[in-house]
């Protein structure tokens, strides 16, 4: 049977080389991307079609010789599912009409999963024509990540609206949890059996909250999803990347039971050995922009990467993801050191 050590790296077995992916590994730094991206129109349409969808995760497959495939999606199909409209205009980014108190109770769970039914096509289209050795990873949002976006209509560097929002509707923030707990539950569930090997559970914003705001508002809703996933399909492999945790690292780790932990690029290369177990594996966490820039300040870093992390499982990846600006022979570049430094 072909190995596919990113998944076996997940599962705790530490490589010789270690194996890469990279966050939004399709994107539009490729032309090839962007060319199907005109032919999608809208990026949501680009999301709900499987076809299109399966196209651009394989692209990067094709350049680089990568170690895993990720589901091309976006972490806001599900309050588009919910029925709280998303959409993506040109250069602004996502918008939705933000939730209040009382809209929460109006999310639709029942249909989320119909909704995103050609999402999971993708999936299956996916485990078909990727090779037996390569890992395909499926995804979602984690709640926190995903409640900012709902509650404040759009991104924001600090959370604001979101964060008050907590504090001043208590209640209504906990129904909002436990509904995307449970569709997150559903939903990663579905691309399991699908055929994902792995999934990640991105907390993009799990910056900005005191230790009593983290706990409960990541900590939790993250460890509720593990433990339901794995209630359905037992010993699913889960990577957790909790971007921003500092140091909550380790405890968010420990209390919600990933099998991996992703490191955002400002995490110390000491900081696994000094505070996480030893079997733990890592994943991360070049700089995207040492990618853009190449040359000595990426190659130096990439080695001291791995040096750091070459006593325990690490899969390398960028400790964010990689931006339009990147030049394609750096990304040839960075993979090659990674096999062969």
């Amino acid at each position: 049977m072909t190995k596919k050590t990113l998944l076996a790296t997940v599962l705790g077995e530490r490589q010789e080389t270690p194996p890469i992916w990279i966050m939004r590994q399709a994107g539009r730094y490729l032309p090839e991307y962007r060319e199907t991206r005109a032919k999608a129109g809208s990026f949501l349409d680009l999301c709900y079609n499987p076809e299109l969808a399966t196209e651009v995760t394989l692209q990067p497959l094709r350049r680089f010789d990568l170690d895993a495939a990720i589901l091309f999606s976006d972490i806001l199909v599900i309050p588009d599912a919910l029925g709280q409209k998303v959409r993506f205009e040109q250069g602004e980014g996502p918008t939705l009409d933000p939730l209040t108190a009382d809209s929460v109770d109006r999310l639709e769970r029942e249909g989320a999963l119909e909704h995103l039914a050609p999402v999971l096509e993708t999936v299956r289209r996916l485990r078909a024509a990727l090779s037996p050795e390569k890992t395909l990873i499926g995804f979602c949002g984690s709640p926190w990540t995903v409640a900012t976006y709902m509650l404040n209509g759009r991104g924001s560097p600090d959370q604001w609206v979101a964060r008050r929002f907590a504090l001043e509707h208590p209640e209504a923030f906990a129904r909002l949890m436990d509904v995307l707990v449970e569709t997150s539950v559903d939903y990663l569930v579905a691309q399991l059996e699908a055929g994902a090997d792995v999934v990640q559970l991105f907390e993009s914003w799990a910056l900005n909250l005191d230790d009593a705001a983290f706990a409960t508002q990541v900590i939790e809703p993250n460890r509720r999803i593990v433990e339901g996933v794995r209630a359905r399909v037992p010993n699913a492999p889960i990577i957790g990347f909790p971007r921003g945790a500092a140091g909550n690292l380790r405890r968010y780790a420990e209390m919600t039971g990933v099998n991996a932990l992703g490191l955002d690029y400002a995490t110390p290369l000491s900081f696994p050995r000094e505070h996480l177990p030893q079997d733990l594996p890592v994943q991360g966490n070049l700089d995207p922009l040492r990618l853009v820039i190449g040359g000595e300040a990426m190659e130096r870093r990439v080695v001291e990467i791995k040096q750091a992390f070459a006593d325990r499982p690490h899969i390398f990846n960028l400790g964010h993801g990689i931006v339009p600006e990147t030049p394609i022979a750096h990304v040839e570049r960075l993979v090659n050191l990674v096999k062969t430094a």
